[in-house]
């Protein structure tokens, strides 16, 4: 396990300081998962991102296949 010093804002603090006293779980724990959870957003802004760039990388052949697809289906 890694020490980690930081500073926060003092509203943030009172109200996490506030929120462990009502969860009764240790501040360490509450950082914790606080933080992979914000992981867990971050990483999906960044898949969600890369999906974007791919998607709009392969739009024309999407498009190609597609008008194919039709005219093989209208030709049956």
């Amino acid at each position: 396990m890694q020490n980690l010093s930081l500073k926060l804002d003092e509203a943030i603090f009172k109200e996490t300081e506030s929120l462990l006293k009502k969860f009764k779980i240790p501040r360490n724990r509450y950082i914790n998962e606080a933080l992979a959870f914000y992981n867990k957003i971050q990483k999906r802004k960044l898949l969600a991102k890369q999906l974007e760039i791919e998607s709009k990388l392969v739009l024309n052949d999407s498009l190609d296949i597609l008008s194919d697809f039709e005219l093989f289906e209208d030709e049956y």
